[in-house]
């Protein structure tokens, strides 16, 4: 059995998460710099099983795309490129950044630790994979 992996694609640096191999519980994996994202998760899946990677669709309140949605599908046509083997899927991530500061004060983070964007990226991309596996979404699907 393979994992799952959320990206909170961002230009600068991006979060990612992972699931455990029965895909129960998301937890953060790292946040890199967006230029070496793709190299990253060939390394990573070199080593894990990868069963489907969930890249955060930024939308507006409205549901249309964000001004980063043509920067997330640049990203996702060249992970498809040099990855075709593991399906992508796009996922509403709205409001995960905000979910992820309230987690941080919830967790009784300092708030020079919830400056931190490296750290938010990685929480929002947490976010992004539970929501994913708690959606009908995903449960009505392959389990991927």
């Amino acid at each position: 059995m393979g994992r799952l992996m959320a990206i909170d694609y961002g230009t600068k640096r991006t979060g990612i998460a992972v699931t455990d191999t029965l895909k129960i519980i998301a937890t953060g994996l790292a946040t890199v710099s967006s230029h070496s994202l793709i190299n990253f998760i060939k390394e990573y899946t070199n080593k894990e099983t990868v069963d489907c990677i969930i890249v955060g669709a930024p939308k507006q309140t409205n549901n249309e795309p964000s001004e980063n949605m043509k920067f997330v599908e640049r990203f996702v046509r060249s992970l498809n490129k040099e990855i075709p083997e593991i399906p992508v899927k796009l996922y509403d991530e709205r409001f995960t950044s905000v979910m992820a500061h309230k987690a941080m004060i919830d967790g009784g983070l300092k708030k020079k630790d919830r400056q931190n964007k490296a750290l938010v990226d990685e929480i929002s991309a947490v976010i992004l994979l539970q929501s994913y596996m708690e959606s009908s979404f995903y449960k009505k699907g392959t389990n991927i």
